[in-house]
């Protein structure tokens, strides 16, 4: 068995950003690793709504161009070979088995570490790897086992004052602190989408990459008009019989986008099902998938996200609850009306 102190980091890496090779860097120089293997996945089990990812093949080459002067650094594919959803605990036991559990530490964020619970064969993951969480300036460290997800407490042993977490199982979880980047590939995809500056979060090499392969196309090549797409969408909405829909021109205000539409369904089923008609349309007429979906697991509250538009969708009963018609009141509603109902007045 090998004696190195061996990293797994995985992610969609959609795309690789420089959050990403800070958190690399760091969890290096913090933890003494000797290499770190970084996996993209096939399809995360717990991400719903990543519909603007690019090919796999364009991820590798992302991260091949990010990664190039990393020393100790190597891409595995591993995941994306086997296909289908990506299950850490696969790539966990492949090293373990390689290079012996207590060598093994599996980096994750603090978010993710909250949810480890919710893995498949998390009890496993506990045996098989360390873990290291990374965690942002000032963030608090746990000092006891409620602070821990509930699935995780009963396999904690001792809790120390440095951030060492002993496990009963014999590994340990170690938080490491990194310096703030404020990024996400979710807020960043967007960016590309609304054409915005990007510089500050991309290697040059990336994002020449994703300029000249035309990945994340701005939404305005193919919406050239959102004004006009709002409407568009609001009728595709009343004709699946959305119900108390709102239209809201919020370009003059500070909002994360120019337009709005709030609606509702009468049942969680109709409220997926509204959701699925006006991205499938929008699919049909121009050719774009919204920058992301949220929600859809439950259907409470599902947020489709077309950049200078965002159309949240309500099961009616739970829409009162945000009231986000009074959060954009100063809007301009757009005051849309069925247009293919029939005229009650004749």
């Amino acid at each position: 068995m090998s004696h190195e102190k061996i990293g797994i980091f995985g992610g969609s890496f959609n795309p690789v950003h420089v959050g990403h090779l800070n958190s690399l860097r760091t969890v290096i120089a913090k933890n003494k690793l000797t290499k770190i293997f970084v996996i993209p996945n096939a399809q995360n089990p717990l991400k719903e709504g990543e519909v603007d990812t690019p090919t796999a093949e364009d991820r590798i080459q992302m991260l091949k161009l990010a990664l190039q002067d990393e020393k100790n650094v190597t891409i595995d594919d591993q995941e994306i070979k086997r296909g289908g959803k990506s299950y850490s605990f696969e790539t966990i036991r492949h090293y373990s088995s390689k290079h012996g559990a207590e060598n093994i530490y599996f980096i994750m964020g603090a978010d993710s570490f909250l949810e480890l619970d919710q893995w498949k064969f998390f009890e496993e993951i506990l045996k098989e790897t360390n873990l290291i969480v990374t965690t942002r300036p000032g963030a608090d460290l746990p000092f006891e086992k409620e602070d821990f997800p509930l699935g995780i407490q009963p396999f904690i042993k001792a809790i120390e004052a440095n951030g060492v977490i002993k496990l009963k199982t014999g590994r340990q979880i170690i938080y490491t602190q990194l310096e703030d980047l404020n990024i996400s590939a979710t807020h960043l995809r967007k960016r590309l989408r609304l054409s915005k500056n990007v510089d500050q979060f991309l290697t040059y090499e990336v994002e020449q990459y994703i300029r000249e392969k035309g990945l994340y196309a701005p939404l305005k090549i193919k919406i050239p008009n959102f004004e006009s797409f709002t409407k568009q969408c609001a009728q595709v909405l009343f004709n699946k019989k959305a119900i108390r829909l709102k239209a809201i021109d919020l370009r003059k205000l500070s909002a994360p986008s120019e337009f709005a539409i709030i609606c509702s369904g009468t049942s969680t089923k109709q409220t997926l099902s509204l959701a699925e008609s006006v991205i499938s349309w929008v699919k049909e007429e121009y050719g774009v998938l919204p920058i992301s979906v949220e929600g859809a697991s439950e259907g409470r509250w599902v947020l489709v996200d077309f950049g200078s538009l965002i159309i949240h969708i309500f099961y009616d009963f739970v829409r009162q609850e945000y009231r986000l018609e009074d959060l954009w009141k100063e809007g301009c509603d757009l005051n849309l009306q069925d247009q293919e109902a029939p005229d009650k007045t004749k």
